[in-house]
Order: C-alpha cells, then structure tokens, then sequence
C-alpha cells in the first residue's frame, strides 16, 4: 500500500467513525423524542420529496444511464428506475409510516407477582442500526423512514448503481427531520461508494452498531453474516413457489400463478417456480403453462411440463431453486402435497410460498408444516410485502429465526425491556 493509499485509508476510517459516534448521540436523543415530533419530521420529508421531484428524477436518470452501460439486468433496471408515480408511492410509503402507531413505548405484557411487584414488558428502540443494501432507491425512505419511527438512529450504505438516487431521497429525509427539530444525524447516509466502507461498517464500529440488516443478493448476504460483528437480522434471497394443488380452483390458480410470477418480476416476492399436482396435470397444467407463455414468461419445466407444451424449455437441476427475478419461472409436476413441501424444503430460501387449493385439509397442513417465513392459501406470492401486511412499509423479509421475521417494519426494529414497580418489597 502506498503512503497516499494510506491516507486515504486513514481518512475513510476516520469518516466511518464519526457517522458512528454522531449516529450513537442521535440514538439517545431520539428515546426522549415524542411521536409528534417523529411524525412531522417524516411528513415534512415526504412533502420534500415531492417538492424535489425534478432533482430525484435527474439523478435517478444519471443512475440508469451508468446501469445501462454497466449492462446491468433487465430486473435491475426495473428495480432502479424511478418515475413520477414511483416517488408518489415512496413519498406516500413514508406518510404512512407516521400514521402507524408509535411501537416505542408500547406495553407488551404486564402482570403483578404475589408479593406486589408490577412488572411490565416494554418495547424500546435498538439503538443504532446499520442497513446495508442494493438497487432499490425507495429503500433508503423506507428504511430511514421506519428507523425513526422507531426511535432508531440509522446509518444507510445502498449500492453504487444507485448513489445519486439515494443521495437524492436521503437530502429529502434530512429536511424532514431538520424542519421538526431533530437531530440531522438520526438518518446518515454512508457517502463513498469504497467497498471498504462496507469492512468498517460490520467490523469496526461495534461501539456504535447494535444491528445490521442487508437486503440484497446472496453474495451480499454471505459477506455480511460472514464478516458482521454485531447481529445480522438476515434476508435471504426470494425463492418463492407456488402450489397448485388438484383441490384448487383453475380460473383462480389461473390469476394467481400469473400475478405472482408477472406482476412484478424483479421483487423478492415473485413466485420463480410453480408445483402443479400430478393429479391436476390434465386439467390444469397446460392451462397454466400457456397462460405464463402468453403472457411473455419463459418456463423451464420437468418432462411433464415439456409434454404439455412444446414452447417449454427443459429444467436443469439449478432451475429448482434459483431465484430469476425475471419473466423466468420453473414448473414442476410433483406427486402429491407431502412431494410439494418437500421440494420446497429442499429448495425454498424460507421466504414465501402459497399453495391454491379448495381443500381446507390440505391448506392447513402446508401453512402448518412449512416454515417459511409468509405462507399464503389462495394468494398471490406478491403480497410478501410489509405494506399490504399494513405495516406502512418494510426494509426487508426477514428469513431467520431469530428476532424478527417476515416483513420487518417499526415494530420488528424494537426491542423490550422490564419496569418493575414495588413498593419496598426486599428479597428474602
């Protein structure tokens, strides 16, 4: 390394340090901060985003030209482009995340013992927490969004395909909270794109990180749980199936199976392969195969999928389990229900599946024996999403086991502790 490569080590380290120790002094202004106060900070963002519509558009527009000529995917781009109804929604994400409940605070539990102590369990913030993630410029609203309300500092690294669109949307978040009087430093934006930055974060800054939670692909997961050293609130990739069973209704699996792969390719929600029951194979199968073909979808199928229609191309053994996020679905005819969850055990990433079925028997046994994340009856994959769950938004599925899982909104950033309350009671 040379002396200027030094340096400039030197420099970005001390950089990291100080968005870690201006984000710990946020953290414990924000557990004195009311809710009215967070709520007008996150209004007056949202109308700052609307107000800097232009500014966010032109630099979402520089985004997009570097992603194209990086040759960036079909599904990356559609992740990455912003529009006018686009930082509508965001917007709209971020005002409704002030018009959830406040969750800090909130009395989980509470119970007195025989000697008189009253005990409660109480929700409280994290502290500071670090969101590291890729492509998607409304995450650094929602994330920033859904840190403050609640009562969490946070310090946010998005992908270099995006660094102006999220430079753009973070200036809006900082109006926000300066307009109500809060620290500007609550939502910091990490602001070089060196992957070293990255380094620090997960294992430098233990002083000041509570948390980590990354969003993105597996190479970025990977790295994080493999270098963290503070907890990682995991989310895995998006290989999400879904069932058809032989119970299920055809105009409706019809629906479903198309909106969950097509509606919107490119999230962590879209179904990337379809089980058809073997006893559902002359009835249904090429109906849906045809209706994905049709549709502009490419399916990689088993043998019996390739019988049903010659457009379908043959699987490989990676086809189960690979998330496309593209109009790319595999098919497979599986034997029964106990064949179906198992295929998914062997190949699902514990994030969302759904079975179609009329059989109430059958549907309870996959909601009840699977352990995914979100399990859907009769719906589309599509709903994996904090927003239609009513949680104002999300900044990720989480696929773990431990804290939160499923959509992590306000409430899945809290932690609890214990009030007790006595009056002169002593232990004997």
């Amino acid at each position: 390394m040379t002396t200027a490569e030094k340096h400039m080590a030197q420099d970005l380290h001390h950089q990291m340090m100080l968005l870690g120790r201006s984000a710990r002094g946020a953290a414990e202004v924000l557990t004195r901060v009311d809710t009215a106060s967070k709520n007008a900070a996150l209004q007056g963002a949202a109308d700052a985003m609307r107000d800097s519509l232009a500014t966010i558009l032109a630099a979402n527009a520089e985004d997009m030209d570097q992603a194209r000529r990086r040759n960036l995917s079909g599904a990356l781009l559609d992740r990455l482009a912003l529009d006018e109804s686009r930082v509508e929604a965001t917007a709209q994400g971020v005002e409704s995340i002030a018009d959830l409940p406040d969750p800090v605070g909130g009395v989980i539990a509470e119970w007195e013992r025989p000697n008189g102590l009253r005990i409660q369990r109480v929700r409280v913030p994290l502290g500071v927490i670090g969101i590291i993630y890729e492509s998607r410029p409304n995450v650094t609203a929602d994330a920033g969004a859904l840190c403050l309300k609640s009562g969490n500092a946070v310090i946010l690294r998005g992908g270099s395909e995006a660094a102006r669109s999220n430079a753009a949307i973070h200036a809006c978040l900082v109006e926000g909270l300066a307009a109500a009087g809060l620290p500007e430093t609550a939502i910091q934006r990490v602001p070089t794109q060196d992957r070293a930055a990255v380094g620090m974060l997960l294992r430098d800054m233990t002083e000041f990180v509570d948390v980590i939670v990354p969003r993105g692909g597996k190479g970025l997961i990977a790295r994080v749980q493999e270098d963290a050293r503070v907890p990682v609130m995991g989310h895995l990739e998006g290989i999400c199936h879904t069932y058809v069973h032989a119970s299920a209704d055809l105009e409706m699996a019809r629906k479903i199976v198309v909106n969950a792969k097509l509606r919107r390719t490119g999230i962590c929600g879209a179904t990337e392969a379809l089980l058809v029951d073997r006893a559902a194979t002359d009835s249904h199968l090429a109906t849906l195969i045809g209706d994905l073909i049709d549709a502009g979808c490419e399916v990689r199928g088993d043998l019996t999928a390739q019988q049903a229609d010659a457009r379908v191309k043959p699987a490989v053994e990676t086809d189960w389990g690979k998330e496309y996020l593209d109009a790319i679905i595999a098919v497979r005819v599986v034997e029964d229900l106990e064949d179906a969850m198992d295929h998914i055990r062997r190949h699902g990433s514990g994030h969302t599946e759904a079975i179609v079925a009329e059989d109430a028997e059958a549907a309870e046994r996959f909601l009840k024996e699977l352990d995914s994340a979100i399990l859907l009856h009769n719906a589309s994959t599509q709903y994996a999403d904090g927003g239609e769950f009513g949680m104002g938004a999300e900044i990720g599925i989480a696929t773990g086991r431990i804290h939160a899982r499923g959509p992590v909104g306000a409430e899945q950033l809290t932690s609890y502790k214990y009030i007790v309350r006595g009056s002169g009671q002593i232990r004997p």
